[in-house]
């Protein structure tokens, strides 16, 4: 058995997480295309900026405070993306959120 004589690479986690989060947004897309699912102009435009501003900046939000050290999206982008790929899969749609509810006391 022949080996390899290339040295394994240390992963960088930002470059590991703009590569997951470029290829989650590309996958989103793809999906939408492919099984003929119209999205939003926003969420087209969602798509494309967040895409670009990763690849440029390899993150896609400037707060640190809304996101992971080192995550390449924010919570809410992440949140959004989830969204779009459900809707590009066809998946039903979640209800409406609705906070703790208190029980009433006999």
């Amino acid at each position: 058995m022949k080996r390899s004589s290339l040295k394994p690479r240390a992963t960088d986690p930002r470059q590991q997480a703009r590569r997951a989060a470029l290829n989650a947004l590309r996958r989103a897309r793809r999906t939408a295309d492919r099984a003929g699912v119209d999205l939003s102009e926003w969420e087209g435009e969602f798509l494309g900026s967040v895409a670009a501003r990763v690849e440029t900046y390899g993150r896609a939000f400037g707060d640190p405070e809304k996101g992971p050290a080192g995550s390449a999206l924010s919570i809410l982008q992440t949140v959004k993306l989830k969204e779009i790929a459900a809707k590009a899969k066809g998946e039903s749609r979640p209800g409406p959120r609705r906070g703790l509810r208190t029980t009433e006391k006999p």
